[in-house]
């Protein structure tokens, strides 16, 4: 009877210990980018998680390059209610739009960590009082430029649009006679999707033709110096930009200016170390400025950036919101900072050494990204996707001579109103 007490008492030991050893994982999975350096960053800050958590397993899982697109994978999950991914990358636009779907972070430990993020995004962030995804990196558009073509040909960085189209047909012109067809003065973002509003709310703003809708939810895109900039950038498309700028993203842009064809391209700052790797065409030949002024006098640069939000249907949410927290962290943020020029959102990191040493415009054109132009994505939300896809698919319509700027504008105004109830007003002056 002893015995068989003893070898009863050792089998629940056993299977004790075995249960606390063999015990699943947690496992959850982030939805990230993989833009530039994107997915590798992602994945490594993933592994550094999971050697400090042997308890959890990260999944990374790839998403498409267009935000567009990106999002509308999104929506499938979250309005399947799906707990097959628990953490998003989510763009500065959607808060607003994806709130109902995300945990509040302040419940989880991230009201010990907001102060060191930079305070507009994270009010950004902040529906009715939730914080409902964390800062991850911020952007603004640049101007990347080639200075080796601006000293041969004798200018100096454009200021204004204007010195800027002259300036970009000079160089074009003076390259394909010293025997390069393929060169072109300007690249940058032109299909139909997020990044053509991004596009054409730089040159527009800068012109002084206001925000498509302002603060106030007042409709102005319809004004004269909105439609004088778009006017101006159907212009380019086959004069200093290609023909197939109107089919061109992130990625495809950036392959034709790394490969030597381009004077000037338009970009967020991931693509800064990405042409200075080994057997680029454009490594050490340039740097990046301001984006030109428009009428207004002012350069503008659109506020972009991603933040990281917890699925409310996550099966490990208490993982989950952990993770995106750290993720969100300094030690991440730097890593990413260094290896893939993405602007930290944590303020002590712009003076950061390392930080500098990598990527030196954090610190020269640290204004650009403190004061860039946001998008009406809270004037208009629960609704700014479709603001943005009407106004996309106005502008994209100017460009490939489908409809005069003037006539795209006026129904752009029409729909707006139809969609938003909105009154219209005048634009507001940067």
């Amino acid at each position: 009877m002893r015995k068989s007490l003893v070898l009863a008492l050792l089998l629940s030991m056993i299977l004790v210990v075995s249960g606390s050893v063999f015990a699943e994982k947690a496992e959850i999975t982030i939805a990230g980018g993989s833009v530039g350096q994107e997915l590798e960053l992602t994945k490594e800050a993933a592994q550094m998680y999971m050697e400090e958590h042997p308890d959890v397993k990260v999944n990374v899982l790839d998403t498409p390059d267009l935000a567009t697109d990106r999002l509308g994978l999104y929506l499938q999950f979250l309005e399947a209610e799906s707990p097959k991914v628990d953490v998003y990358q989510v763009d500065v636009i959607w808060p607003g739009d994806l709130a109902e779907h995300f945990l509040d972070l302040y419940n989880y430990g991230a009201k010990d960590m907001v102060d060191d993020h930079f305070q507009a995004i994270v009010e950004n962030n902040t529906v009715d009082g939730r914080l409902v995804a964390m800062p991850w990196f911020t952007d603004a558009g640049l101007l990347y430029y080639r200075q080796d073509l601006l000293d041969k040909y004798g200018y100096d960085v454009p200021q204004t649009w204007q010195e800027f189209e002259r300036t970009a047909k000079a160089i074009q012109e003076g390259e394909r006679a010293a025997g390069n067809q393929d060169f072109y003065g300007y690249v940058w973002q032109g299909d139909a999707y997020e990044g053509l509003t991004c596009n054409a709310l730089e040159f527009i703003y800068s012109n002084g033709g206001g925000t498509i809708v302002s603060p106030d939810k007042k409709i102005t895109i319809n004004n004269e110096k909105a439609i004088e900039a778009i006017d101006m950038a159907s212009d380019w498309v086959g004069y200093i930009s290609p023909p197939g700028v109107t089919g061109l993203a992130e990625e495809s842009a950036r392959k034709i200016w790394e490969a030597g064809n381009a004077a000037f391209m338009r970009n967020w700052p991931y693509a800064y170390p990405l042409g200075n790797v080994e057997g680029s065409a454009i490594k050490g030949k340039y740097d990046v400025a301001p984006l030109p002024a428009g009428d207004s006098g002012k350069s503008a640069a659109t506020l972009g950036g991603w933040n990281l939000a917890v699925s409310k249907y996550s099966e490990h949410p208490e993982v989950a919101a952990d993770f995106a927290l750290f993720m969100a962290g300094p030690k991440v943020q730097k890593l990413r900072a260094v290896k893939g020029s993405f602007n930290p959102t944590i303020k002590s990191l712009y003076q950061d050494e390392e930080v500098l040493e990598a990527s030196p415009f954090f610190g020269s054109l640290y204004e650009v990204f403190t004061n860039a132009v946001a998008r009406p994505s809270t004037a208009t939300a629960p609704r700014y996707n479709e603001v943005s896809r009407l106004f996309f698919q106005a502008v994209h319509s100017v460009l490939t001579d489908e409809m005069e700027a003037r006539t795209a504008i006026e129904y752009l105004e029409l729909d707006l109103v139809d969609l938003l109830g909105y009154e219209i007003g005048e634009p507001r002056q940067p």
